[in-house]
């Protein structure tokens, strides 16, 4: 007892009868754990940490009658092992963690008098299992005559069962089950589904299994731009099938999706798309799933007209903008691959944990970019994926407001993709506006949407000509000063001539110096 056990000692006495190690180290059972020891009759190894069973863990034990094995930690039990233990009367297996009882798990067991699987994992079992259980054979065969037949007891409560159709059929054993078979506790309880979690196996009707029939009540609709719209789905299933969204065969992010039961096997599920674009028409797919089949069912989508005419398809309000709603936007982190932004709400009308954000991101010079619409409480968002040599613009809003000054980023992505990550060579400072400063991986340059008339060129006028015999010295800072700097500086760079900066100033090229045979990406300004 409590002894630091870690494996089954060697030099077991051969005429014992009953092992008992409780409170140790065991993790496994290995094969031929107790081969010298044949007479056993009794083995206790209750509260060890017991993770693995060999297939022949018990061979050589052809009188053992009772095995306690509670409290260890066992998924999975290799049944056949009991092929070697025909005596066995008393299987103890509560508190582990089996999940799975497999259909003929109980065949190797004739004589057992008590079954334990009290506290364990289980879930869904079939009926099989105990239709092949040689004990409820015998009194299937007995029943009505006078022969004598030991009770067995069987332990099933404190299971995590889940009452849908695959449990249909136990259920219904549980139901009926008498004697012999005495249960030592009758009243098991459902987990799930919610609706029947907390309720008696006596007190459920169980239907049976039902592959997945989905509809819609409309599958051709037609909205105006800038109007919330719904779409919505049916489902029939047993057991309740996973459901999903897919738009231009992608799936579609889950916090659009909303889901509910209607009826015991019918499921509505809603997919929500807020102040509807013309990049948003057409088709969306409800697709929904369980382990007999899949069904879907195709939603199609047209964007018409707006209500009120709008200056811009993709920047004016599509619907009247809220009192003081404002978004603060930042580069939260750059890498060789893209941007991650993020942002808050300013004196938003809603809750913060309440408030929706458009994403809108494209070519700057794109006359429509795409829109990804975030649901409350996500605040961050990365944008990768980009090609080389590309002026690209973010915004974010809130709800379907346009967005405003300060709540959109322009950045330019390097013209050689495959020179990206070699820093130590091509590391370099651009300063694209004033109001930012961006330590970004090379050719990638980023910068507000405020920046001002002028303002470049002032910042361009205050760099220092290099001679080019001065280059070396140069370049042996770019990247210390590129550390140095923090991602999206608020600091502004450029000042009134006679001002002086606290910064570093930014690193020009030598006008002088030969331009690399590839474009610029500055010059996409």
């Amino acid at each position: 007892m409590s002894a630091l056990l870690r494996q089954i000692p060697t030099n077991i006495p051969q005429d014992l009868r009953k092992i008992r190690i409780e409170n140790s180290h065991l993790t496994e059972l290995p094969r031929g754990s107790f081969e010298n020891v044949s007479a056993l009759e009794y083995l206790w190894l209750n509260f060890n940490n017991i993770t693995v069973m060999h297939i022949k863990s018990l061979e050589h034990l052809p009188t053992l009658k009772e095995l306690r094995l509670q409290g260890n930690k066992l998924s999975s039990v290799p049944w056949t092992a009991f092929q070697d233990t025909p005596a066995l009367k008393i299987l103890d297996l509560k508190h582990n963690r089996l999940d799975v009882l497999p259909e003929h798990a109980l065949r190797y067991l004739p004589n057992l008098t008590y079954l334990d699987l009290s506290s364990n994992q289980l879930t869904v079992i079939s009926r099989d299992v105990f239709y092949n259980w040689p004990v409820y054979q015998r009194s299937q065969r007995a029943e009505g005559q006078i022969e004598a037949i030991s009770n067995a007891v069987l332990a099933l409560h404190d299971n995590p069962w889940i009452c849908d159709c695959r449990l249909r059929g136990f259920v219904q054993f549980i139901k009926s089950v008498g004697p012999p078979i005495i249960l030592m506790n009758s009243y098991l309880t459902c987990s799930s589904p919610k609706f029947r979690a907390g309720k008696f196996f006596h007190e459920v009707e169980l239907n049976s299994c039902m592959k997945p029939l989905t509809s819609a009540l409309d599958t051709n609709l037609t909205v105006p731009v800038g109007l919330n719209v719904t779409l919505t789905c049916f489902v029939q299933a047993s057991p309740s099938p996973a459901i999903w969204w897919t738009y231009a065969l992608k799936l579609l992010r889950a916090f659009n999706v909303s889901t509910e039961h209607v009826s015991e096997e019918t499921i509505r599920s809603e997919l929500l798309i807020p102040s509807a674009r013309p990049a948003d028409a057409g088709n969306y797919t409800c697709t929904a799933a369980n382990f007999l089949g899949n069904a879907s069912v195709a939603i199609t989508l047209h964007v018409g007209a707006p209500w009120a005419s709008t200056t811009s398809p993709d920047w004016a309000p599509i619907a009247p903008a809220e009192t003081g709603a404002h978004v603060e936007v930042r580069i939260a982190k750059q890498t060789v691959y893209g941007i991650t932004l993020e942002w808050f709400a300013v004196a938003a009308a809603a809750e913060p944990g309440e408030t929706w954000y458009t994403l809108l991101v494209g070519r700057y010079d794109a006359a429509q970019k795409d829109a990804i619409y975030i649901g409350p409480g996500v605040n961050t968002y990365s944008v990768t994926d980009l090609l080389p040599a590309t002026k690209y613009e973010v915004c974010v809003a809130v709800r379907n407001q346009a967005p405003r000054k300060g709540q959109c980023v322009i950045f330019v992505t390097g013209s050689d993709v495959s020179q990206l990550e070699q820093r130590e060579k091509l590391i370099h400072i651009v300063v694209i506006v004033c109001a930012m400063v961006l330590a970004v991986p090379a050719g990638m340059y980023a910068c507000t949407a405020e920046a001002r008339p002028g303002c470049l060129a002032r910042c361009a006028g205050a760099c220092p000509r290099r001679r080019r015999g001065g280059q070396a010295q140069a370049a042996g800072s770019k990247e210390s000063t590129l550390d140095s700097l923090p991602a999206g500086s608020e600091d502004g760079l450029c000042r009134p001539e006679g001002g002086r900066s606290a910064r570093r100033p930014p690193v020009c090229e030598d006008p002088g110096k030969t331009r690399p045979p590839h474009r610029n990406s500055a010059d996409l300004y």
